[in-house]
């Protein structure tokens, strides 16, 4: 009996995923338009961090899982984001070695393996779209400031080049 049901294409499908990806690759133009996209880009890490912690968490924590001596958990991150992570129920360990410790362990019941596999691999897929999002956002807001300084260089030497008589730099060609 199936006791964990992993994320379907309709879950992603509610998080308008298939714009972001064309987005990548488009030419960003116009003041504004790299914000634009970070934003787009964390919100829908938001988003994917909600749908883990109302769709994934919950069933990981329901019975039979929660009477594992491991369970999965969220990892707050001091840059803002969320992970889920294998922890023990003392709170000393985490991590994936804690998943492969309890699927080989010989208390674990055979009727949860399937169960479990299919949730560590929900959590290896969510985990790195959540990361992937992270570094788009931050990637995106820094091209964005150095945009931003290349366009300040560019004014000031256009205001200061008006001011001044400029010669040619280069001869004519064959000259």
């Amino acid at each position: 009996m199936k006791r964990f049901f992993p994320l379907e294409q309709e879950a992603y499908r509610r998080l308008g995923h298939a714009p972001y990806l064309k987005g990548l690759l488009r030419p960003f133009k116009g003041k504004g338009s790299l914000e634009a996209w970070a934003s787009q880009c964390q919100a829908l890490r938001d988003d994917l961090i909600a749908l883990a912690q109302s769709r994934v968490l919950p069933q990981a924590r329901a019975h039979p899982f929660r009477l594992l001596g491991v369970y999965l958990a969220q990892q707050n991150t001091g840059a803002g984001t969320t992970f889920l992570r294998w922890r023990n129920l003392d709170h000393a360990r985490m991590g994936v070695t804690l998943w492969e410790e309890m699927l080989e362990s010989p208390a674990t019941p055979v009727s949860l393996l399937d169960d479990l596999y299919a949730m560590e691999l929900q959590r290896i897929a969510l985990n790195m779209q959540i990361s992937l999002l992270h570094t788009l956002a931050r990637e995106a807001r820094d091209c964005a400031g150095k945009m931003e300084r290349a366009e300040a260089v560019y004014l000031r030497q256009q205001r200061t080049a008006t001011n001044r008589t400029r010669t040619e730099d280069f001869p004519p060609e064959g000259g």
